[in-house]
Protein backbone atom coordinates (compact mmCIF):
# COMPACT_ATOMS: atom_id res chain seq x y z
CA UNK A 1 0.00 0.00 0.00
CA UNK A 2 1.62 3.63 -1.13
CA UNK A 3 2.42 6.16 1.22
CA UNK A 4 0.33 8.91 2.23
CA UNK A 5 1.23 12.25 3.30
CA UNK A 6 -1.30 14.88 4.50
CA UNK A 7 0.55 17.59 2.97
CA UNK A 8 -2.41 18.34 0.88
CA UNK A 9 -5.66 18.35 3.33
CA UNK A 10 -3.19 20.35 5.85
CA UNK A 11 -2.23 23.47 3.35
CA UNK A 12 -6.07 23.27 2.52
CA UNK A 13 -6.92 23.39 6.13
CA UNK A 14 -4.61 26.01 7.08
CA UNK A 15 -5.15 27.78 3.56
CA UNK A 16 -8.89 28.08 5.11
CA UNK A 17 -8.26 29.04 8.61
CA UNK A 18 -5.65 31.87 7.67
CA UNK A 19 -8.01 33.33 4.86
CA UNK A 20 -10.63 33.67 7.83
CA UNK A 21 -8.46 35.78 10.08
CA UNK A 22 -7.17 37.62 7.34
CA UNK A 23 -8.03 40.86 9.17
CA UNK A 24 -6.90 39.85 12.35
CA UNK A 25 -3.66 42.02 14.14
CA UNK A 26 -0.47 40.63 13.46
CA UNK A 27 0.56 36.78 13.86
CA UNK A 28 -3.18 36.07 14.49
CA UNK A 29 -3.42 36.47 10.68
CA UNK A 30 0.26 34.61 9.92
CA UNK A 31 0.98 31.65 12.17
CA UNK A 32 -1.43 29.21 11.59
CA UNK A 33 -1.57 27.89 15.18
CA UNK A 34 -2.18 31.81 16.69
CA UNK A 35 -4.67 32.33 13.60
CA UNK A 36 -6.62 29.07 14.72
CA UNK A 37 -6.76 30.11 18.58
CA UNK A 38 -7.73 33.62 16.84
CA UNK A 39 -10.55 32.65 14.82
CA UNK A 40 -12.12 30.20 17.59
CA UNK A 41 -12.40 33.47 19.64
CA UNK A 42 -13.77 35.58 16.80
CA UNK A 43 -16.56 32.76 16.18
CA UNK A 44 -17.70 33.32 20.01
CA UNK A 45 -17.56 37.07 19.84
CA UNK A 46 -20.02 36.59 16.65
CA UNK A 47 -22.19 34.64 18.12
CA UNK A 48 -22.18 36.43 21.67
CA UNK A 49 -22.88 39.59 19.71
CA UNK A 50 -25.25 38.17 17.47
CA UNK A 51 -27.48 38.29 20.98
CA UNK A 52 -26.46 40.93 22.30
CA UNK A 53 -27.09 43.09 19.41
CA UNK A 54 -30.92 42.09 19.72
CA UNK A 55 -30.32 43.94 23.19
CA UNK A 56 -28.76 46.97 21.87
CA UNK A 57 -31.03 47.41 19.07
CA UNK A 58 -34.24 47.61 22.02
CA UNK A 59 -32.43 49.84 23.64
CA UNK A 60 -32.02 52.35 20.85
CA UNK A 61 -35.69 52.27 20.18
CA UNK A 62 -36.77 52.64 23.84
CA UNK A 63 -34.65 55.85 23.86
CA UNK A 64 -36.24 57.34 20.70
CA UNK A 65 -39.58 56.53 21.85
CA UNK A 66 -38.87 58.68 24.94
CA UNK A 67 -37.10 60.95 23.32
CA UNK A 68 -39.92 61.64 21.20
CA UNK A 69 -42.74 61.03 24.04
CA UNK A 70 -41.27 63.50 26.33
CA UNK A 71 -41.26 66.58 23.17
CA UNK A 72 -45.33 65.47 23.10
CA UNK A 73 -45.22 65.88 27.51
CA UNK A 74 -45.58 61.99 27.95
CA UNK A 75 -42.46 59.54 29.71
CA UNK A 76 -41.99 56.19 28.23
CA UNK A 77 -43.51 54.01 30.76
CA UNK A 78 -46.97 56.21 31.18
CA UNK A 79 -47.25 55.66 26.97
CA UNK A 80 -46.38 51.67 27.25
CA UNK A 81 -49.02 51.57 30.37
CA UNK A 82 -51.42 53.55 27.68
CA UNK A 83 -50.70 50.86 25.46
CA UNK A 84 -51.48 48.01 27.59
CA UNK A 85 -54.41 49.51 28.99
CA UNK A 86 -55.96 50.10 25.62
CA UNK A 87 -54.72 47.09 24.31
CA UNK A 88 -52.83 48.53 21.54
CA UNK A 89 -50.24 45.72 20.14
CA UNK A 90 -47.39 47.73 18.02
CA UNK A 91 -43.51 46.69 18.80
CA UNK A 92 -41.19 49.03 20.25
CA UNK A 93 -39.33 48.90 16.13
CA UNK A 94 -42.26 50.38 14.29
CA UNK A 95 -43.06 52.94 17.36
CA UNK A 96 -39.53 54.10 16.76
CA UNK A 97 -39.91 54.52 13.24
CA UNK A 98 -42.96 56.17 13.26
CA UNK A 99 -41.69 58.84 15.93
CA UNK A 100 -38.35 59.62 13.72
CA UNK A 101 -40.06 59.81 10.21
CA UNK A 102 -43.63 60.30 11.13
CA UNK A 103 -44.16 63.12 14.01
CA UNK A 104 -47.98 63.55 13.33
CA UNK A 105 -49.08 60.00 13.08
CA UNK A 106 -47.03 59.05 16.00
CA UNK A 107 -48.66 62.20 17.92
CA UNK A 108 -52.01 60.86 17.15
CA UNK A 109 -50.70 57.29 18.59
CA UNK A 110 -49.60 58.96 21.72
CA UNK A 111 -53.23 60.69 21.99
CA UNK A 112 -54.88 57.71 21.55
CA UNK A 113 -52.73 55.39 23.89
CA UNK A 114 -52.92 58.31 26.67
CA UNK A 115 -56.29 59.50 26.39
Amino acid sequence: MPRVTKSNTAAAKHKKVLKATKGHYGARSRLYKTAKQSQIKSLQYAFRDRKNRKRDMRSLWISRINAASRNLGVSYSKLIKGFSDKNIIINRKIISDIAINDNSTFEKIVKSAIN
